[in-house]
Formats: structure tokens, C-alpha cells, sequence
């Protein structure tokens, strides 16, 4: 006898019936009616501690992410007052856009801790790595960028159109490629965002260099920017309600909830009052009101504040989600049993 016996339920007596054929494996071989002594395994993570290390950025990577798309946006701004001989919106999105690429770079940097590393990076091109492809984009922009102010300055007009053009061709990818940067993590939010994030951050990159320009550049010079800003807002507003209709429950909800959440609601309201300001400017601006740029500068300015919010609101959410085991293993165990089962367990990475 052992001291576990009186686990096993009480059993009828059967009667002995002539053995018909070889017996199945696994049935009725002796235990099969025991009552379990342990509780079933529920997995979670060692200890309560994180599956996903969190990603060793600071606020500073949030920053760059920001004047990254506002300076991709105002150089691409700048190549369609280039080509369209608006030399006041031209002029002052070169400088924009290149005031905007010198601060994100000291910011990335900042966040390396060592400027050497930032070169490191240049040492090799890696087309399957985001970080090296995104690196070469930003030094080739910024490269475009800087030489079409030097030849606005210098009255350098060859110079300066065709670095502005290179600028402008390069600006789609330095908005977007932040986006595959942060996606091809194995941060759960990011990740889960990964097919509707870069529609998302190149929208509030137009609407924030849109925004900027409006204010800089006088309002019968700046209906160009004014466009691109509403056509940025209607671009972030759908690609961010596609993006978290599409994502696990659990991996959105670091988007909406706490402070990551309040900073995507703002930005979203923003994005909406700053929309419909810049669509009253554009209004007041064909009637002739004296109001219209002080309008117009109102709608950029919100719009410039909705993409900085935006960008913190997603990189904070990202950050939030890798510290809590329950947005790695949701999603999983969601994911297996969508494909017909399987081991939770041994299957979580």
C-alpha cells in the first residue's frame, strides 16, 4: 500500500470477458482512472520576469523617430517647391529639413552614448538588417540635405536642385524605415504592428512637416503644405485604426491603455482639430480674411504636437509591452490555437 492509493476513486468489479484481440496501446493499463495530484501546468514565464528583453533605448530614440519624418517630409515638400518654382516654400523647408536631420542625428547618437558607434554602423551594408539599410538612408539624405542649403545660401543653383531632389527621392524612406526598424523586433506591440506601422509613421511625418511649412511660409505660399498636411491626417487617422483593428487584443493594448494610450488619444485629437483648422485656413485663405495665417498657424502647430505624441505614444507602448510576460504569451497561445493546436508550452520562444 502506498500513501497515495487513497487518491484512486473506488472501482466496480468487472467481469472477465474473453480477450477478442491484442489490446490497444495506452488504454486501461493500470493508472488510467487516478486522480491527478497535481494541479495542470498553467504557463506564464519564470518567475513573473520578462520573456522579451526590452529594447535598451532611451527617450532619445522617440525623439529621432519624430524629426526623422518631420525632415523627410519637408524635404520632400521642398523638391515640390523646387519643381514647382516656389522658392519661399522651397527655401524654408531645406532649411527645415535639414535642422530636423541635425537634431535627430544628435539625438540617435546621444542614445548610442558614443559617437563612434554611429560610424561603426557605416562600416558595412547589410540589406537585411534594417539598422544598416536605415543608416545608409539617413547619411545619404542628410548628405542631400545639407548641400541644398549650402547652395540655397551660396546662390549655387545646380548644387542645390539636384541635392534637393536627392533629398526629396529619399524621403519616403526615411519616414518608413524607422517604422521596419522598430517591427522587426520581437517587442510584442511592435511587432503585432508590423503590417500597418510604416503607413502610419510616414502619414504623421506628412503631417508634421505639412504643419511646419504652414507656419514658416507665408499663406499665399504655402497651400502645397497645407494639402499634404490633410492628406498626412487622413493617412495616420485610417492607418492607425486599421493597424489595432488588425493586432491582437493583447499586443494593442498597451496603445490604448495608460500613459502610452493617453498620448495616442491626444495625438489622435490632435490630428483632428489640427486637420480641420488647416481646412478652415485653407478656406479663410481664398476669401482673403487677414486671419487666415494665424489660423493656419495654429493647424500646423497641432499638427506638429500630434506626430511628436504619436511617436512617443507607439515607442512607449512598445517598451511597456516587453515588460509584462502577458503580451508575449497571449498572443502565442492565441496564434497556436488559430493552427489547430498544439504545445504552448514547448512552443513559445
Amino acid at each position: 500500500m502506498s500513501e497515495f492509493d487513497s487518491y484512486r476513486p473506488p472501482s466496480s468489479p468487472r467481469r472477465k470477458r474473453r480477450r477478442q484481440g491484442p489490446r490497444r496501446a495506452g488504454r486501461n493499463q493500470g493508472g488510467h482512472r487516478e486522480a491527478p495530484v497535481v494541479p495542470e501546468a498553467e504557463f506564464t514565464s519564470y518567475y513573473g520576469r520578462p520573456i522579451v528583453k526590452p529594447a535598451p533605448w532611451e527617450d532619445d530614440v522617440a525623439v529621432y523617430l519624430f524629426l526623422g519624418g518631420l525632415s523627410a517630409g519637408s524635404a520632400l515638400l521642398a523638391a515640390g517647391g523646387q519643381l514647382t518654382g516656389n522658392s519661399i516654400l522651397r527655401r524654408n523647408c531645406r532649411y527645415a529639413s535639414l535642422a530636423a536631420a541635425g537634431l535627430g542625428t544628435v539625438a540617435l547618437i546621444k542614445d548610442l552614448g558614443r559617437p563612434e558607434r554611429f560610424l561603426n554602423m557605416l562600416r558595412t551594408f547589410k540589406v537585411t538588417s534594417p539598422m544598416s539599410v536605415g543608416s545608409w538612408i539617413l547619411v545619404t539624405f542628410s548628405t542631400g540635405a545639407g548641400l541644398a542649403v549650402v547652395g540655397e545660401v551660396l546662390k549655387l543653383r545646380f548644387m542645390a536642385n539636384a541635392s534637393g531632389l536627392l533629398a526629396g527621392a529619399l524621403a519616403p524612406a526615411l519616414a518608413a524605415y524607422t517604422a521596419v526598424l522598430l517591427t522587426n523586433t520581437a517587442t510584442p506591440t511592435w511587432f503585432g504592428a508590423r503590417d500597418y506601422l510604416p503607413f502610419v509613421f510616414t502619414g504623421s511625418a506628412a503631417m508634421a512637416a505639412g504643419g511646419l511649412a504652414a507656419v514658416m511660409t507665408p499663406i499665399a505660399n504655402s497651400r502645397p503644405a497645407r494639402n499634404l498636411a490633410m492628406v498626412g491626417v487622413a493617412i495616420e487617422l485610417i492607418a492607425s485604426e486599421v493597424m489595432e483593428r488588425s493586432m491582437d487584443e493583447t499586443e494593442a493594448e498597451p496603445l490604448r491603455t495608460g500613459q502610452p494610450g493617453r498620448l495616442m488619444s491626444l495625438s489622435k485629437t490632435l490630428a483632428v482639430v489640427g486637420g480641420a483648422t488647416t481646412a478652415v485656413a485653407a478656406f479663410a485663405a481664398k476669401r482673403g480674411w487677414r486671419s487666415a495665417r494665424a489660423i493656419a498657424g495654429i493647424g500646423g502647430l497641432s499638427l506638429v504636437a500630434s506626430s511628436a505624441l504619436n511617436r512617443f505614444g507607439v515607442f512607449r507602448a512598445g517598451m511597456e509591452s516587453a515588460k509584462d510576460p502577458r503580451y508575449t504569451v497571449e498572443p502565442q497561445k492565441r496564434r497556436l490555437e488559430e493552427r489547430g493546436g498544439g504545445n504552448s508550452i514547448t512552443t513559445i520562444s
